[in-house]
Formats: structure tokens, sequence, C-alpha cells
């Protein structure tokens, strides 16, 4: 493996740097996107049924003590339970847009890894056919150990970098999809706590 590490060069240290950042972020985006991490279930329906007791003060207390986008999107409206519906309606999106970027985070990295994965491959090919053409001007056909090392070098980074960007970019995708799904979800929520706190 480690002989395997030093024909690719340089650039498949690069690769493999972008494969552990890669599964870092998958393995923390995979925990931190569960749904109940972000709706936290059992707290959602011990608040619905305080509100529906008009308990507000003992509502808010519990989305202080259990934060999650979906307790934090409800504090603010039940912060500002007093005031009109569509001024708690404006309050709770506004809150739902600051959500974004916690349920986003590092899809962004996810993304230009799964992206630059595949140049950073095609770069160690070029370097290695640079280097096979280098060996065939300095020492002509007659050595192919020479031209078999810048080959290696090529084919291994070519394949590192596809084996790199294929599944990120899957992963990019499948984690992008789901975010979409728990931003819908968390305003169908938001939606219907609103309509329980301003019953008429």
């Amino acid at each position: 493996m480690i002989e395997l590490m030093m024909s690719g060069g340089p650039i498949l240290a690069i690769i493999l740097f972008c494969s552990v950042l890669s599964l870092g972020i998958i393995v923390e985006r995979g925990l931190s996107l569960r749904r109940n991490r972000v709706f936290k279930y059992q707290i959602l329906q011990r608040i619905e049924e305080l509100l529906r007791e008009r308990k507000i003060p003992e509502a808010t207390a519990l989305c202080k003590r259990y934060p999650a986008s979906m307790t934090r999107v409800l504090l603010t409206a039940l912060l500002n339970h007093d005031k009109a519906r569509h001024e708690i309606k404006e309050i709770m999106e506004d809150a739902g847009r600051h959500e974004a970027p916690v349920l986003e985070h590092y899809l962004g990295v996810l993304g230009t890894i799964a992206s630059i994965a595949v140049f950073l491959g095609l770069l160690g090919t070029t370097i290695g056919m640079i280097r096979t053409f280098n060996a065939i001007a300095a020492l002509g056909f007659g050595h192919p150990e020479a031209l078999a090392r810048g080959i290696s070098e090529a084919l291994i980074n070519t394949a590192a970098g596809l084996g790199v960007a294929i599944p990120t970019l899957v992963l990019y995708n499948y984690f992008t999809h789901r975010v979409d799904s728990l931003f819908i979800e968390l305003e169908k929520n938001a939606q219907r706590m609103l309509n329980i706190l301003k019953r008429e």
C-alpha cells in the first residue's frame, strides 16, 4: 500500500487528503442530519401538548433546554407569542433562514472535493505522462522500468481521483436532497405550531 502511494507521486497525497476530509464530513453530516436530531420529535410532541394547554412559559423553557433547528424556530415564535399572527410567521420564517447554514454546514466543501478530485487525478495523470515522455527522451525505449513508473503514476492518480470524486458526488447530492426535505418538514411543523399558538 505504501509502495502504491509512493508511486502515485505528490498529487496522490493531495487526493488522499481530500478522501480523508470527505469521509470526515460525510460521517459528521450523516449524524447531524438525522431527522430526530433536527426535530427532536419527543420534545416537539411535548411542546405541542403544552401549547394546547396554553402553557407558553413551560414550552419556552423546553425549547431553550433542548436546542435544535426545530426548537430554535419555535422559540422565536414563543418569545413573540403576543404579536399578530403574520408578524410571528415572518419571525419564524426569518429564524428558518438562519437555520439554513446549520443544515448545509460543510456541504460546500463536500461539493468542492467532488469537483476537484477529478481534476487532481487528471493533473496527476498529466504529470505521470510527462515523466514517461521525459524518460523516453532521455533513455529511449530500451528502459521499460522507467516508462512503467510514469505510466503507473498516471493510472494510479486517475483511479484515485475518480475513486474519491464519484462517491463524494453521490453523497453530496444525497445530503443536499436531505436538507431540502428537512426544510419542507421544518416549515410544515412550524406552520402547525403557529396554528396551535394562535388558534382563535
